[in-house]
């Protein structure tokens, strides 16, 4: 990059921030300290267009704390990408067979011993691309007597997807969250759906949700959200803590940023988990959260439990669960 683009992305960037990001007074520092940077010739020696992504997204994340905020690189213009996104066929057709090479975030559907349903999924694609496919893995499991959702690995997506899924947990239309803007006045609420495409699996039946310190955005969304209407328990570590919601903004031709434009608040705590992330309510590694959510929903059948068979059924699969070790590799938990 040479001194006049770097000069022209720093204004760019500095203004997007100043004038969009959801909180005014922390937008106005981090645009005044980027332009201060500029000044000072701390980005001179950086000729890397996306080594200068990095810097820059570092910087703005040390100041704000917000995870979602960063700088982006492409070698295709931005302004034709966006475009292309919107009214080609032929890109929409290349983004829906992406989403078809990732089955729409679905990675795995098993039916666990004693009848327990087992999804995992490694990211919430848009809702109206994996509204089949989620009420494929919806009926599969819908006969299940309990059911772990595994969001270790999922690093967020779409909202809306999220609220669908957790529409099918729900008998009840619920408030689910709000979308609060930067000026204060605008509002959007969230609820669960009406109508879905699949058959629900009810407000009774178990339901764990298994979360990483990777899992982040609309990954963290739908764990709040259920753990604050008790309809879900979570099991693992501390998620990565990103509760704003944002778009990519164009800057130069090949340059974009990612800000948040409104702050997602439940309507049950009256807060969100950004920067902190949502703490589980049984805290284990995230390797072990399978095992651990397993004899959480067992035990808790089992002290209710009348039936010698079931008893008996229920006991030997406790025991073997806990004959095997805890796993601790790799663990994140705070």
């Amino acid at each position: 990059m040479t001194a006049a683009s770097r000069q022209e992305l720093i204004d760019k960037l500095s203004a997007t921030i100043e004038q969009r990001y959801v909180f005014p007074d922390v937008g106005r520092e981090i645009a005044a300290r980027l332009r201060e940077r500029q000044r000072s010739g701390a980005y001179d020696g950086i000729a890397s267009a996306s080594r200068l992504t990095q810097v820059l997204s570092q910087e703005m994340q040390a100041l704000s704390k917000d995870r979602h905020l960063r700088v982006v690189y492409s070698d295709e213009p931005v302004l034709v990408r966006r475009a292309q996104a919107a009214s080609t066929p032929e890109e929409a057709a290349r983004q829906l067979e992406a989403l078809r090479a990732r089955n729409f975030g679905v990675e795995r559907i098993e039916r666990l011993p004693l009848n327990i349903g087992y999804l995992a999924l490694d990211g919430f694609a848009p809702a109206q691309q994996s509204a089949e496919t989620i009420a494929a893995a919806m009926t599969v499991l819908a006969h299940t007597d309990a059911l772990i959702i595994d969001l270790r690995n999922n690093g967020g997506g779409d909202a809306a997807a999220s609220t669908q899924l957790a529409s099918y947990l729900l008998e009840r239309r619920s408030h689910l969250a709000d979308f609060r803007y930067r000026d204060g006045n605008r509002v959007e609420q969230r609820w669960s759906l009406g109508v879905l495409p699949g058959p629900r699996y009810g407000a009774s039946k178990p339901v764990s949700i298994l979360t990483s310190k990777d899992s982040f955005s609309a990954a963290e969304d739908f764990a709040y959200a259920l753990k604050n209407l008790k309809r879900a328990t979570v099991v693992g570590e501390t998620t990565g803590g990103g509760a704003n919601a944002g778009d990519h903004l164009p800057l130069l031709p090949h340059f974009a940023a990612f800000v948040p434009l409104s702050r997602l608040v439940s309507p049950v705590t009256g807060t969100n988990w950004e920067g902190v992330g949502v703490t589980p309510d049984v805290a284990v590694c995230a390797a072990d959260a399978l095992r651990v959510a397993q004899l959480d929903i067992l035990k808790r059948w089992a002290a209710g439990a009348t039936a010698s068979s079931r008893r008996a059924e229920l006991a030997q699969r406790i025991a073997e669960l806990e004959a095997r070790p805890a796993t601790m590799a790799g663990c994140g938990q705070s």
